[in-house]
């Protein structure tokens, strides 16, 4: 292994902001150099979301059909190479030192071949961002579009961070690393490599975006509003009708708020007269009610670690941490139909979880896609466990050069709804 220094860059489902982190790669050694986040503004997280609705289930041809699409691509492409430049700025980087740029882009639909089969239907990702153009924006070579290769290949492309979960567990231990996002996903580490890995459902999903659109602030600041709320449970078990056949589905899974995420949610919580504080509360015991039973779901011939090593900036909400561990000690309110499974779960861990978080717990996501860039610049495959016995070399790479125009063939990532037709 060579040594690199990488730009790590995710927004996450929630466009809550961009983040970014600049790393270097040292054969075993991992060592983040610096750190910078810059929140969304409200409008272009309302921009993404119409965006979302606009583009669900619709093929190449007809998202770049879309009048606003290209704006709107243009305008989040530049934020983050604004971001960069401003993140090199403050910490004194020079952009002559840094290797390349990891970039996942913004995922706007996924429809996994796990979903695809069931529903009968041909799989695809839709993420949303050129490589190319950030490239040539910032000056830095580009790496990007990672899950078109794994969803073309057949797997479902989400969750990605395990075999970065397994460098970390190299540095700090074993065990099942939780992160706790947008969307929940834990990979299972052992023997300091991922064996298991899957997607949960919503964490901050609900939370976030109904206190956006009932209050002044953009999530649960330190679980203010939670900590003053009251667990409604007839709420809780129509959370979980909402998405039941997404949460009931078999591990491992690949999830998107399109399987679970209903705007008459909060229809319900007007109609019953819930207490803001109330519902807020109650988002975020769903939260870490649906982690913990999504553990229960792991197939037994597979060992659950004892050790939970958490990342992610939901887990920072002490409400929803709360609940967690006292769902994993055995208290705490569980719906009927789940309550032997909970039991079965805790007795497959006699003696009890051991719950901390990871030194490399922030910004880890972003981490995970320069960890991404640097197997691809290396040419080493990204072992995912969905891929046990194949090498899968993810991503494309873009160098920077001075184009006479300003369009860009790459904004939509290459396993877009009606790839099989293309890739013919």
């Amino acid at each position: 292994m060579s040594k690199y220094r990488i730009i790590g860059n995710m927004t996450g489902n929630s466009m809550d902001a961009v983040d970014l982190v600049l790393t270097e790669f040292d054969g075993e050694k991992m060592v983040d150099i610096c750190t910078f986040s810059r929140p969304y503004l409200q409008e272009m997280r309302e921009k993404t979301e119409w965006l979302r609705g606009a583009v669900f289930n619709k093929t190449r041809e007809e998202i770049e059909a879309i009048p606003e699409f290209f704006k709107i691509h243009n305008e989040y492409i530049c934020g983050i190479a604004e971001c960069i430049d401003e993140m090199c700025q403050k910490f004194g980087i020079d952009k002559r030192t840094v290797d390349a740029i990891g970039f996942h882009g913004k995922t706007l639909d996924h429809n996994p071949p796990s979903r695809a089969t069931r529903e009968k239907t041909k799989p695809y990702t839709l993420q949303m961002g050129s490589g190319q153009m950030l490239a040539d924006l910032s000056g830095i070579k580009v790496v990007y579009d990672f899950r078109s290769d794994f969803v073309m290949a057949g797997f479902d492309g989400a969750p990605m961070a395990a075999p970065h979960n397994a460098r970390i567990a190299a540095i700090e231990g074993d065990g099942c690393y939780f992160n706790g996002g947008n969307t929940a996903n834990f990979a299972l580490i052992a023997g300091k490599k991922a064996v298991f890995a899957t997607d949960t459902g919503p964490f901050n999903e609900y939370t976030d975006n109904f206190i956006r659109q009932n209050s002044a602030y953009a999530y649960d600041v330190d679980g203010m509003f939670g900590k003053q709320g009251q667990l409604d449970e007839k709420m809780v078990a129509f959370l979980f009708d909402i998405g039941r056949k997404y949460y009931e589905q078999a591990l491992p899974k690949s999830g998107d708020p399109a399987y679970y995420f209903k705007e008459d949610v909060f229809e319900y919580v007007r109609k019953r007269g819930i207490l803001f504080e109330n519902a807020v509360r109650t988002f975020e015991y769903f939260a870490a009610y649906i982690a913990v039973q999504a553990l229960s779901l792991v197939p037994a011939a597979i060992e659950i670690p004892k050790n939970i090593v958490l990342f992610g900036g939901g887990w920072k909400n002490p409400v929803v941490y709360g609940d967690f561990c006292a769902l994993l000690g055995g208290n705490g309110f569980v719906l009927p139909e789940h309550k032997e499974m909970f039991a079965s779960l805790l007795r497959r861990c006699s003696g009890g979880f051991k719950v901390r978080y990871s030194d490399f717990g922030a910004y880890m996501e972003a981490r995970a896609f320069a960890d991404m860039a640097r197997c691809r610049l290396e040419e080493q495959g990204w072992n995912v466990p969905e891929v046990m016995g194949q090498k899968i070399i993810a991503g494309r790479i873009a160098l920077p050069q001075k184009k006479s125009d300003c369009f860009y063939d790459d904004c939509l990532c290459r396993a877009a709804k009606g790839w099989q037709r293309e890739k013919k």
